[in-house]
């Protein structure tokens, strides 16, 4: 079991790799969209048109934050440092699913599925969180 402090630090690590992640995305994006228009003869899209600066820091951060207090909240649960970063890293997802359950019972229910009234048999495998892309706007 961890402590709260290296909980919360993995967790923010979690949520760092995922940003770095979502920042090579952009990247990519940018580098694809230089080559294609390189090859094209056309103007070179200036990085400022897949990166804003200060709205990605802002989320990066709250991304790490989310991480950190995730794993924070759940260190007694966590045994060991991938289990907190893996916290971290799905703490937007995870976080959003405890927010919309109404009662402990729905925390712990994989998305899409109704309340039936009859507990699942423990030990049955739950669907994956969704990933913070993958959700649908409110």
């Amino acid at each position: 079991m961890l402590t709260w402090a290296e909980a919360g630090a993995c967790g923010a690590a979690g949520g760092l790799i995922v940003e770095a992640v979502v920042t090579f995305g952009r990247l990519h994006a940018w580098q694809q969209a230089r080559h294609a228009a390189r090859a094209a003869g056309d103007q070179l899209p200036r990085m400022a048109e897949f990166v804003d600066p200060l709205a990605d820091s802002l989320a990066a951060l709250f991304r790490v934050l989310l991480g950190c207090v995730a794993a924070w909240a759940l260190h007694d649960q966590i045994i060991g440092v991938y289990a907190a970063v893996v916290v971290g890293a799905s703490a937007p997802a995870l976080l959003a699913q405890i927010g919309r359950a109404a009662t402990p019972a729905d925390a712990l229910r994989p998305p899409g599925e109704e309340a039936s009234g009859a507990a699942s048999a423990p030990g049955a495998p739950m669907a994956p969180l969704p990933l913070p892309h993958e959700e649908a706007a409110p």
